[in-house]
């Protein structure tokens, strides 16, 4: 979380270029939205007794559970208004980023398509605690089951977009950090049962940089960091991401200073 804010910190200021990241978690950690309330919608204690930890994501939506590589994949992508058609309206932009997983996936055999655009109605259902339970528009499912996850922030003509790729799933893990979720399969899929065989994390990374390059139009690769941006990521994890008052409320009492970035 701490890198993607960075990366962002410095696409805002225009010290660093778009960029296409991918990543595994270890230990396995559960996600919450920017604005998603911890009481009373995460067994906390249950995900510190099974080696989980907790963190609160810069973006929004629901809870994920990310786990290993082996069985979730997390991408990311950085860019701002200017980077590739449409980079500057929120809506286009998970269209493009997410024809460009569907592509990879196809690529794979798995038979994967955008969810359709769906205006909500006032007095429609909350959102779900687990980001699994519904599919949003511009997600990527397979026979109406969601496979990845996405959610996005946009600051100062910039954007962060990530999300998780289920590679495989335990239904008894699910179950024991989302008691409220009775069924934490029932709306989901994931690449191993599509596929009928797991995927290694390595090709399917390859795969799907390609096709989200040639979705993009070649303008956002991935990338290392830049010595500026490890250190604000640093700085974002003493700061923020590792303190019990952003992962608890979502709020600081001082924010992190962003001339770690090079911002004036």
């Amino acid at each position: 979380m701490a890198v993607d804010e960075a990366l962002l910190r410095a696409r805002i200021a225009g010290t660093g270029p778009p960029t296409i990241r991918f990543y595994g978690w270890r230990p396995a950690t559960l996600s919450l939205g920017y604005a998603q309330p911890l009481a009373g919608t995460i067994d906390v204690a249950r995900c510190r007794a099974l080696g989980i930890g907790v963190v609160r994501r810069p973006t929004g939506g629901s809870a994920l559970l990310h786990e290993p590589p082996e069985r979730e994949l997390t991408y990311s992508v950085v860019g701002r208004a200017g980077d590739f058609p449409g980079a500057d309206d929120v809506l286009e932009t998970y269209r493009r980023i997410g024809e460009g997983l569907v592509a990879g996936l196809r690529r794979l055999g798995a038979a994967a398509v955008l969810a359709p655009l769906v205006r909500r109605r006032a007095g429609s259902p909350d959102a779900p605690t687990f980001c699994f339970a519904r599919t949003g528009a511009y997600e990527v499912a397979v026979d109406g089951r969601k496979l990845v996850g996405s959610a996005q922030r946009r600051q100062r003509g910039a954007f962060l977009q990530h999300g998780a790729i289920a590679l495989d799933a335990d239904p008894a893990r699910l179950r024991a950090v989302f008691p409220a979720e009775p069924d934490p399969l029932a709306a989901m899929t994931t690449l191993a049962a599509v596929l009928g065989r797991p995927v290694a994390p390595e090709g399917l990374v390859a795969t799907l940089a390609a096709a989200l390059a040639d979705s993009l139009g070649g303008t956002v690769a991935p990338g290392g960091l830049a010595p500026d941006e490890v250190a604000l990521a640093a700085a974002l994890v003493a700061g923020k991401y590792a303190t019990e008052a952003w992962t608890v409320s979502g709020r600081l009492p001082a924010p992190v200073p962003e001339t770690h970035a090079g911002i004036a």
